[in-house]
């Protein structure tokens, strides 16, 4: 952040009434103080002449005092030693301090616009500029006046005046400028009967002799003129006042403009001190000016010693610079580097000796550096040769503590934008919610017209039936209205209700608008025309017309009906409102009544989504924990979240890595990936902690760092490091000023779910590549277009662009698949028009695939960071870039090779992972599985295992539409209770609180499918039941199934269901309304159904392999193995790959259900709030994408 340099006052400006001595108060004082004014040099120049200055004339009048009773001059005897010792110690204060000078600033709160060379001598510091005045009657003592009048009093300090008129009578020079300054004079204040004496003493420091004026206030009456006691008589040639200043003077003092009548204040000698500080400083700036003039310098700052929060002047020589000839000179500059408060101010030209132009700066508290260049407000500039001026600057902020202030400086910017961006989103999402409640209230409104223009057509139909023939029906008295009470008589002889026990009158009004209003038992009547009943019916408000039916009973018990011939029976209110009037309520009444039904269903939309972002939020600051406290045995922080601005200690315990035993251990650490601007700082001996298995060090974290990286190392100078394996520690930091450079990467995969999925890859290629996203990075996918691809889940698709390779067209469309950035090759050589994903020679196809996407990416000028590639489909991506496509425009990026199964195309797998920059598979203990395979053996030193997740968007119980009821784990036991009720009644199952076991899986030998059998058998004797879903690819063990089915749901129909398919909806509803999943894979790489299980609360049983092992973790056993991954029993496992295992973790499962209903309760829970979503993966993935880029 720049901000432009506050303008400060020119040289020579007036800045306040010109005073002179006589104008304040006498002097009182019981003591001797004198102040001496004489030229401060430095060693080298103190043998040169002090240059002379021009005398002036001044303007100011004298002001008119009082002299005190008893006042009269006494000649103070004293000899020039006890006379020059007490000057000596009395005046140090006033000496040691700089004078001030008229070419230097004055106190910043001062404006000041003039330039050098006016007659103005202004000075430098907090005083005003002052100065020197003579009057002509001591001058006349420098002739050998013996005159005692009382004019000798004139000499004296006063503030000049620097306005025009000022400048047309400055004085002219008379050769010897700064003779006053060479004579010792002595001013004596003795008031009343105060024996002690005090003196201002102008000296030198080289003329002998001095000048004694004593007022004495002892006993001289008032109105007397005090005497003056003459010294020497040669003081010099002194600046004349011209007979108008002498006039102006005599006439503002009167007969007694000598008398001294009130004592002085502090303010006057406040002002005598700066005055005389004044003239110093000028007679010092003038001398070195003189001397750097005869050096040929073309710049002079003055003081020399740049100091912060002080004004300073900058002179520059023009003669000398290439703006020699320019009428206009300016400075333009800034500090620390260019880097604060930029200034630009017009330079004025002084009266000192050769071309000298000038300018006032005002210097920052928080510069180190002021950097400058001079020119002439166009393009010439005087820049030093090209290497600008700069000059140091002390007592503000070190340049360490300056960048800290500019961190500072930025971050309450950023929060300043922040707060200004969420106001402007606040802003915009109100407007656009006025905007979407009026076109809302609209619609409102039009259906409620709708509405009304539908029922008064109805209505007016009505009306045609609503007249009594007094033959079945009649209303007494026939005039009535809403609210009234009426008697109404049926005649039910020859009607269906002739020869009912009881009548009843069900009615309602306006066409049954509101449904039954009117319900009433009728009597018998007395009258003897006919079988008449009667009931009294109070007239329902708002009635235009009634609606009713005759039946034998009440609601819910009826069962013969007179309805007229099912036309109704109708009566008008003759005393109601008037139609028109109706109708106009009627509407304004549904607009209403929609409105209201609106907004309950947008606030109950917003609720919901708000508690879905807040379960977000929890489940990834759980997750972030989780992440940070998973090697708490090897290293971790405190505070746990590290926040920039703030210090970290960082815990460290060797005895898991390769310092274990070593005497010393060091923390090498840095910011950023290693790129902050500090680099690699100094390292850090660590010391042991409290707890002794630990060593720490505390590091400061700078407010611009996202992330911290370490090592450890045994000696200070390196020696055996633990860097992670290569990938060296890193701890996210929160709360910078700066966030983490995106990453651009490319997958390249043959599936991506839900466009073109077959099995989890697609998963993973979507689920990732969002999780990796939200994270801030660039992701982009690059795809097939398949002809049986369902496009409908392809946002903005349209054509994008086309190239040809190997003299194939191929045509490239774009869109967005689930939020992101998707890219369709369509080779016009039909090779992915086949109607399938897989299944047509498979190895041609994805192999022109993965040519055609490295050369889309070169021809489109792409230059990703990362390119990742998927399992042997698109595994020729890693030998292809790195042979053709390294060297021609895609140098950047490194390649990243994952592994989802390696039981299909080992020969591709093995290709790329010998080409591959980082590998992975989906699971740690899978990597180990598999690490002796001769594709992997060779490369274990770059392949990782990084467990998968799932997409907790589609698979979330809170908002699942096929699902009863929402829910999340506090009410996970009433949710589950209501997902399996609606789970039983639509498989037909029996309705009872039984344990039930859930299988969703794709029936192969992989899968364990005698497990499967076993397992649904075993459980069946335990009196529970079973849903399985899934399909075989092999028609044999469909057929297997088929004929199992068959059997089990002959001999146990209500509580076991086989679905030998594959249905989307219904796997939902399996998840949520099961109490345990089954997962016996004999070997599994991941798998993702004990994950979505656990998110719908229900508790996986699985076969210890694979991502089962890594993510399930047994309630009896693994206690341990689960806290050390920040994690809580979830699961019940087994190991062998026979019926006893699968019985053993079975059998405990159901049994917890019988006999431990509140454990297992608190299992669901405990599941649910586990993340098992991409979150902590997508971390570890970029971690190695890191990793990837460092090579």
């Amino acid at each position: 952040m720049e901000m432009t340099l506050q303008l400060h006052a020119a040289l020579g400006r007036r800045t306040g009434p010109s005073l002179g001595i006589f104008s304040q108060p006498p002097l009182q004082y019981k003591q001797i103080t004198r102040i001496r004014i004489m030229p401060q040099m430095n060693a080298a120049s103190s043998g040169s002449d002090y240059p002379r200055r021009r005398t002036r004339k001044s303007s100011i009048p004298m002001t008119k005092v009082a002299g005190p009773k008893g006042f009269a001059p006494r000649p103070q005897v004293r000899s020039d030693t006890q006379k020059k010792d007490l000057a000596d110690s009395e005046g140090k204060e006033v000496s040691e301090t700089s004078a001030p000078s008229d070419y230097t600033l004055p106190s910043p709160e001062i404006s000041v616009t003039k330039g050098i060379g006016q007659e103005q001598i202004t000075g430098l510091g907090s005083q005003s500029g002052v100065s020197l005045e003579m009057s002509d009657e001591i001058k006349d003592q420098r002739h050998g006046t013996e005159d005692t009048d009382e004019k000798a009093l004139l000499g004296m300090f006063s503030t000049a005046l620097d306005d025009n008129e000022t400048d047309r009578q400055g004085a002219k020079t008379d050769g010897d400028g700064i003779s006053l300054i060479k004579q010792y004079q002595e001013v004596v204040y003795n008031s009343g009967e105060i024996e002690d004496e005090r003196e201002v003493v102008y000296n030198s420091g080289e003329i002998e002799d001095e000048k004694e004026v004593v007022y004495n206030s002892g006993e001289i009456e008032d109105g007397k003129v005090a005497d003056i006691d003459e010294g020497p008589k040669d003081v010099g040639n002194l600046t004349e006042v011209d007979d108008r200043d002498k006039y102006l003077a005599d006439e503002e003092l009167g007969s007694d403009k000598y008398l001294v009548d009130e004592e002085p204040d502090m303010e006057s000698k406040s002002k005598q001190k700066a005055d005389a500080d004044a003239l110093e400083q000028k007679q010092r700036l003038e001398l070195v000016v003189e001397e750097n003039f005869s050096r040929g310098t073309k710049v002079i700052i003055f003081p020399e010693e740049v100091k912060s929060e002080q004004s300073i002047e900058v002179l520059l020589n023009r003669s000398l610079t290439v703006l020699m000839s320019e009428n206009d000179v300016f400075v333009k500059g800034s500090f620390n580097g260019w880097r604060w408060k930029s200034f630009t101010e017009r330079m004025h030209k002084t009266d000192l000796k050769g071309d000298w132009w000038s300018c006032r700066l005002y210097v920052p508290k928080e510069a180190y550096r002021m950097d400058f260049v001079f020119f002439n407000g166009g393009t010439i500039y005087e820049n030093n040769n090209y290497n600008d001026f700069s000059l140091s600057v002390h007592g503000g902020l070190d340049e360490s503590s300056f960048e800290d202030f500019l961190l500072e400086e930025k971050q309450k910017e950023l929060q300043r934008l922040a707060a200004e961006q969420a106001e402007r989103e606040r802003q915009a999402e109100e407007q656009r919610r006025r905007e979407a409640e009026k076109a809302a209230s609209e619609a409102d409104r039009s259906q409620a017209r709708a509405e009304v223009d539908k029922k008064r057509g109805a209505f007016q139909q009505v009306l045609t039936l609503a007249q009594s023939t007094g033959t079945v029906w009649y209303i007494e008295p026939s005039e009535f209205k809403g609210g009234d009470r009426v008697r109404l008589y049926y005649d039910r002889s020859s009607r269906p209700l002739e020869h009912a026990a009881k009548v009843w009158i069900h009615g309602g009004h306006n066409n049954w608008t509101n449904g039954l209003t009117i319900v009433e038992s009728l009597i018998p009547s007395k009258k003897k025309d006919g079988d008449w009943w009667y009931a009294d019916v109070t007239i329902p408000e708002r009635a235009l017309v009634l609606n009713w039916v005759f039946t034998d009973g009440p609601p819910q018990e009826a069962k013969v009906y007179d309805n007229n011939y099912s036309l109704d029976f109708h009566a008008i209110v003759p005393r109601s409102v008037s139609e028109e009037q109706f109708w106009v309520e009627e509407e304004h009444r549904i607009y209403t009544t929609l409105q209201e039904e609106r907004k309950l269903k947008e606030k109950a939309l917003r609720e919901k989504v708000e508690k879905i972002a807040s379960l977000k939020a929890e489940m990834k600051e759980r997750t972030m924990k989780t992440f940070l406290t998973s090697q708490k045995h090897i290293v971790y922080t405190e505070p746990l979240v590290v926040r920039a601005g703030c210090l970290v200690t960082i815990f460290y315990n060797p005895s898991h890595t390769v310092l274990n035993g070593k005497p010393e251990i060091w923390l090498r650490y840095s910011f950023n990936r290693w790129t902050h601007r500090s680099g690699p700082l100094l390292p850090q001996k660590m010391v042991r902690s409290e707890n002794r298995t630990h060593l720490e060090a505390t590091v400061k974290v700078p407010l611009n760092a996202y992330i911290m990286d370490f090592v450890f190392s045994d000696t200070e100078y390196g020696g055996i490091y633990d860097n992670k394996n290569g990938r060296d520690y890193h701890i996210p930091v929160s709360g910078g000023i700066c966030k983490e450079p995106p990453m651009h990467i490319v997958h390249i995969s043959v599936e991506m779910a839900p466009i073109a999925k077959v099995g989890g890859l697609g998963d993973v290629v979507t689920s990732l590549s969002r999780a990796v996203q939200d994270l801030g990075h660039s992701v982009d996918i690059i795809l097939p277009k398949y002809d049986c691809m369902n496009l409908s889940n392809v946002k903005d698709f349209h054509f994008h662009q086309s190239f040809f390779w190997k003299e194939t067209e191929i045509k490239v469309w774009f869109g967005k698949v689930e939020g992101l950035s998707t890219f369709f090759l369509e080779p016009q050589n039909g090779m992915f028009s086949i109607g399938c994903i897989y299944g047509r020679n498979d190895a041609d196809r994805f192999g022109f695939f993965c040519h055609a996407a490295l050369q889309f990416l070169l021809q489109s000028g792409s230059h990703p960071d990362i390119l990742h590639c998927h399992d042997w489909s698109s595994a020729p991506v890693a030998w292809l870039f790195k042979e053709h496509y390294i060297q021609y425009g895609l140098k950047s990026a490194r390649l990243v090779f994952t592994i989802h199964n390696l039981e299909f195309g080992i020969q591709n797998i093995s290709k790329a992972m010998a080409y591959a920059d980082k590998a992975t598979t989906v699971s740690p203990t899978y990597s180990k599985e598999v690490s002796g395979s001769p594709a992997v053996s060779p490369h274990l030193y770059k392949f990782h295992g990084i467990i998968n997740g799932i997409d907790p968007n589609i698979w979330d119980p809170y908002n699942d539409n096929f699902i009863p009821v929402a829910y999340t784990s506090e009410n996970v036991v009433e949710g589950k209770k209501a997902a399996k009720e609606a789970l039983q009644q639509r498989l037909g199952l029996r309705s009872s609180d039984q344990p039930l076991l859930g299988i969703i899986t794709r029936l192969t030998v992989q899968k364990g499918i005698d497990l499967i059998k076993h397992a649904i058998w075993k459980t069946l004797e335990r009196n529970g039941q079973v849903v399985l879903l899934g399909s075989a690819p092999d028609p044999r063990i469909q057929n297997d199934f088929v004929n199992l089915a068959k059997q089990l749901h002959s001999s146990h129909g209500d509580r076991v269901r086989l679905c030998l398919t594959y249905d989307e909806p219904l796997s939902h509803l399996i998840y949520a309304g099961s109490d345990f999943i089954l997962v016996p894979s004999i070997f599994e790489p991941c798998g993702l159904t004990q994950l979505i299980a656990m998110r719908y609360g229900s508790i996986p049983v699985v076969r210890k392999t694979g991502g089962l092992y890594d993510t399930v973790f047994d309630v009896d056993n693994d206690k341990e193995r689960a806290q050390a991954q920040g994690l809580e029993p979830n699961g019940f496992s087994f190991d062998g790959a026979d019926s006893g295992g699968v019985e053993y973790a079975l059998n405990r499962a159901i049994s917890t259900w019988y006999d431990n209903r509140q454990l297992f309760k608190s299992l669901c829970k405990c599941v649910m709030e586990q993340d098992w979503s991409w979150n902590r993966p997508a971390l570890d993935y970029m971690e190695l994408y890191h990793a990837a880029r460092k090579i």
